[in-house]
């Protein structure tokens, strides 16, 4: 038992002394040892038999055991030594503090007196400083004072603390003294070397100046503003003289002089007075934005003057010539000087991918345009990065309503030379290469726009611009009525005097269509200039919006000119169908008045089908032609036929009446014949074979179904009653009583075979799901014969009274 717990103390005293490797290495390191006790891998059976390895060497055990007994007692030793010393180390750190409390008194008492001796030299730099600061100041050392006023006033920075010793504030006041003499002084020298009133001194600049110069850098800004502005108002009293209102040259059309005298100015300025003045100050700089300011002051003076006396040429030259001097400024000057408020950086437009504003002119395009005098053409914009766009230019702004009165007659007179030109050069000539073409004076138009807009833009993105805006949306409309609306040819009403006989005896080449072929050119042409427009216009929007200041952007909208020009090509799509729905007229009319009941055999498709089919390869190779290149509509001229053509085609249809057997089947195959010809509409006469697009497939092929189930209901026997009703409701799946009426009309029977025959439709006729549904079916009932009877009286009535 005593050595089961002997074990496990052993145990637990080396799980207390395991130390990390980290710690083991450390402890090797500082206290090396070849003793194997101090091994971490210390094993005690591989020790003992070291000590005792043969069975003999256990006679000396006693004296081994007593070695290691004396061996612990010695660690036990140190071990309490080390303990009774760390309990001396509070001791101790007292005493240290009490032998460093002297180093320390000693060490503030080097600092403090170090920062004495300091001061001491600081004050008196500060009291000599000062003294020839005064000195040099009397004696006008301006070059010496630079330097030194500098350092006075870093010494003094070093004294704020000290105000309150009543010898550093007498320094002080005395260094603001000399700064406020300095400052007076300087102005004084400036003022008698460059005095306000009368010429300027002959001596001009000199090294005195340069170096006051120097010291007015260091001095209250104040002093520096007032001396360069003393100096660019005496430098432009020349300018004021020599261009006041009243003189000739002040006037617009001498504008150049204005930017010549100042350019002058600027070379003068720099041979005499360029090393004078500090660099930094951008004296030319300074003298060249003054000049800007005065002159758009002086220009928005007595253009209010003579507001009158302003033309558009003279108004485009000047703004030339300022616009000129403006990109030259940004030549010359970087604009450092311009204050955040005196002009608004222009932005960076984005880059545009619109192709409205393509081929803009060059600059060596505006400089042929200036040598022919074509003052009305525009400028390339300025640089976007310009700081001195419109410094003087912004003058010109509330006078750009001359410039837009002068666009609007401008376009006024284009617009009538447009319609001038038509009438005298007519409708284009007919071309299946060319047809349809854009008329010429629509891209005129456009030209002259973008000419406009890009001119405008620069002398403003502002209400001019939106005042233009306004002026394009007036003759935009104006084109539409006067050059596109107005030139579409009027359908006339000539098919009276045909008889029966000449509409079933149509030969090939005889005149039915009302359009000619010059006519439905025309037609073509204006649909695709119109296409043109509304695709062009839109792109002028986009561009506006671009061009005009963000605030503005939402009052420029141009979709009421786009709606004007689609109303143009619904227009013309609908006389071209018209054009080939009244060509059909005659031959339907043919087909309602032709006896059917007589007809004894079925042959070949009807004459009236093949005058159909006549016009169409007629009318639509020509059409398809020449509207190419706007494939969109032509498609629509298809859809809008074949929605206008079979309804009237099934009309007449129900004329048909009576109708025999063969009548019917031959109707049939007429309606068949008609039916592939509407289906190969699109392609019809065409080298290149297309499939006709879905949509209008859809329309034709329902259509023309309806009309086969019609003849396919007439066709079969109206006995037993039950099987034709039945029948008719599964051919004519949109079936109602009044088509059913008019069924059979076709098969010539009776009324009073009709009403049987009505009663057992409506019996099995589905109900209707709603209310209205069924008020709706009941209007549609067929008129009893006493109402039929009625309506014959009425109508004999009517004949009578006519005749």
């Amino acid at each position: 038992m005593m050595e089961e717990e002997e074990l496990e103390f052993v145990e637990e005293l080396e799980a207390v002394l395991q130390l990390t490797p980290e710690v083991q290495l450390a402890i090797e390191q500082v206290f090396p040892s070849q003793d194997p006790l101090d091994r971490a891998d210390f094993n005690a059976v591989e020790y003992i038999n070291t000590l005792f390895p043969t069975e003999q060497s256990l006679a000396n055990i006693d004296e081994v055991v007593n070695k290691i007994r004396l061996k612990i007692r010695r660690l036990d030793d140190n071990i309490r030594t080390v303990v009774r010393g760390q309990t001396n180390v509070g001791q101790d750190g007292r005493q240290v503090k009490e032998i460093t409390r002297d180093i320390k008194q000693l060490d503030h008492a080097k600092r403090h007196l170090t920062t004495s001796i300091t001061t001491l030299n600081h004050l008196h730099m500060l009291a000599g400083g000062v003294d020839s600061l005064e000195a040099m100041t009397r004696r006008r050392q301006y070059g010496e004072v630079a330097n030194l006023l500098q350092g006075v006033m870093n010494v003094l920075e070093h004294f704020h603390k000290y105000m309150g010793i009543p010898q550093i504030r007498q320094l002080s006041e005395r260094v603001k003294a000399a700064q406020t003499e300095l400052g007076q002084q300087i102005l004084a020298d400036f003022e008698e070397a460059f005095p306000s009133q009368g010429t300027k001194r002959p001596g001009g600049p000199s090294n005195v100046l340069r170096d006051a110069c120097l010291v007015a850098n260091i001095l209250d800004p104040r002093i520096k503003q007032e001396i360069i502005k003393k100096f660019i108002k005496q430098h432009l009293s020349e300018y004021l003289v020599l261009f006041q209102e009243n003189q000739d040259v002040a006037w617009l059309d001498k504008i150049d002089r204005r930017y010549a005298w100042i350019k002058r100015q600027l070379v003068d300025y720099e041979e005499k007075y360029g090393r004078m003045f500090p660099r930094e100050w951008c004296m030319a700089e300074r003298i060249a934005v003054e000049f800007c300011h005065v002159t758009r002051t002086e220009l928005a003076k007595i253009m209010r003057t003579r507001a009158k006396e302003i033309e558009v040429k003279l108004l485009l030259f000047a703004i030339q010539r300022t616009t000129n001097f403006e990109g030259f400024l940004a030549k010359r000057f970087s604009g450092c000087t311009l204050t955040d408020g005196t002009l608004k950086k222009l932005e960076s437009p984005p880059p545009s991918t619109n192709p409205f504003l393509e081929d803009e002119p060059t600059p060596e395009m505006e400089e042929l345009a200036t040598e022919k005098g074509d003052l009305d053409q525009p400028k390339k914009p300025k640089a976007p990065d310009n700081p001195f766009h419109g410094i003087v230019s912004k003058c010109f702004e509330p006078h750009l309503y001359v410039y837009i009165e002068s666009q609007d007659k401008n376009l006024g007179e284009l617009i009538d030379r447009f319609v001038a030109d038509f009438k005298a050069q007519g409708p284009p000539k007919p071309n299946t290469d060319e047809g349809g073409a854009v008329l010429p004076s629509c891209a005129d138009l456009f030209v002259y726009y973008k000419k406009c807009m890009v001119q405008c833009s620069q002398l403003s993105t502002g209400e001019p611009m939106i005042a233009l805006t306004t002026i394009f949306q007036k003759y935009l409309r104006e084109y539409a009525w006067k050059i596109l609306s107005g030139n579409l040819p009027k359908t006339t009403t000539s098919s009276g005097g045909l008889t029966i006989s000449s509409l079933l005896k149509e030969k090939e080449g005889s005149e039915v269509a009302k359009f000619t072929l010059e006519e439905l050119c025309l037609i073509c042409s204006i649909l695709s200039t119109a296409e043109y427009c509304l695709a062009t216009t839109q792109q002028l929007e986009e561009k506006l919006k671009e061009k005009v200041d963000v605030s503005l952007i939402e009052r420029i909208n141009l979709t009421g000119e786009m709606d004007t020009f689609s109303t143009v090509i619904s227009s013309s799509i609908q006389l071209l169908v018209q054009d080939l729905d009244a060509a059909c007229d005659p031959a339907l009319t043919a087909m309602s008045k032709m006896q059917w009941q007589n007809v004894e055999h079925v042959g070949d498709q009807s004459p009236y089908v093949t005058s159909v089919i006549l016009h169409i390869k007629q009318n639509v190779p020509i059409i398809r032609d020449n509207l190419a290149s706007t494939r969109k509509y032509f498609t629509q001229f298809c859809i809008k036929f074949a929605n206008s053509f079979i309804p009237k085609f099934i009309t007449h249809l129900f004329k048909c009446k009576p109708i025999s057997m063969v009548g019917a089947e031959q109707l049939l195959l007429d309606t068949h014949s008609l039916k592939m010809v509407l289906l190969d509409l699109p392609s019809i006469g065409s080298q290149v074979v297309r499939k006709a697009p879905a949509s209008y497939t859809k329309i034709v092929v329902k259509g023309m179904t309806r009309a086969e189930m019609i003849l396919k209901v007439v066709m079969a026997p109206h006995e037993p009653l039950v099987v034709f009703v039945d029948n008719y409701i599964k051919l004519l799946t949109d079936c109602n009583t009044e088509t059913f009426q008019k069924i059979l009309d076709m098969k010539g029977l009776k009324r009073s075979e009709q009403s049987s025959m009505l009663e057992l439709l409506r019996q099995r006729l589905p109900t209707p799901p709603s209310g209205a549904e069924s008020s709706s079916s009941l209007s549609l009932t067929a008129p009893t014969p006493e109402q039929e009877s009625s309506r014959i009286r009425k109508l004999e009535k009517l004949i009578k009274k006519r005749l």
